[in-house]
């Protein structure tokens, strides 16, 4: 394969070639790149609504606590 690769010129082994394995790849690559997008999203709203339940839950107890007090 290296030999084969020695006799091209430079734009065929750095052009020609990655154009033409993103042409064939390029739907499974979008893909791919779709679903990790996707499940970092969920995450990042997973985290951040975990986040504001704990505030409002903390928040919450922290008034009850304090009325008792009276």
């Amino acid at each position: 394969m290296r030999e084969i690769f020695n006799g091209m010129p430079w734009w065929v082994k750095w052009v020609a070639v990655p154009v033409i394995a993103l042409v064939v790849f390029g739907t499974v690559i979008v893909s791919v790149l779709s679903v990790v997008i996707s499940l970092l999203f969920k995450a990042l709203v997973f985290v951040a609504l975990v986040g504001g339940l704990i505030y409002i839950v903390r928040k919450f107890m922290s008034s009850s606590s304090s009325r008792s007090d009276w």
